[in-house]
């Protein structure tokens, strides 16, 4: 079954001096967030930026995949920890996603759950997605 996902936003003013607005989304859970090129290219944490959102779309994809591939094996995890961390650098572009993972798996030692991780971080749709553009990694421990 296919499923589409809309996110609308407004942008008004120039790229550096402008500011923009995720208006809404389908699912209705995030609306009025606030975007704009000083927080992206700086560093700024008084508004999201596009990375940010794709860190928290790669985060909750892998930790889905992750469960997934435990499930498969037998092991369902009992907790999931997991981030994304994703760099932006102006004029370049998003260069890296780094996954961090730490997990409560009974029955599987640190090997089996590091291939594990190492699995899902490529099964992941959003991996899939910025695979051959963006340097991907996951560090992945058991709790």
């Amino acid at each position: 079954m296919e499923t589409r996902r809309t996110a609308e936003v407004t942008w008004r003013g120039s790229l550096t001096e402008g500011e923009g607005m995720i208006e809404r989304v389908t699912s209705g859970v995030l609306s009025s967030l606030a975007v704009d090129w000083r927080n992206r290219a700086e560093g700024g944490d008084e508004k999201t930026t596009p990375e940010e959102l794709i860190a928290a779309a790669h985060a909750a994809c892998f930790s889905m995949a992750l469960s997934a591939a435990l499930a498969k094996a037998g092991t369902s995890p009992e907790r999931l920890e997991a981030s994304a961390t994703v760099t932006f650098v102006p004029g370049e572009g998003i260069t890296k996603s780094e996954l961090r993972v730490r997990g409560t798996v009974p029955g599987v030692d640190e090997d089996a759950f590091r291939k594990a991780a190492e699995g899902a971080r490529d099964a992941c749709p959003v991996s899939q997605a910025l695979a051959g553009n963006v340097e991907l990694s996951v560090d992945a421990a058991l709790a």
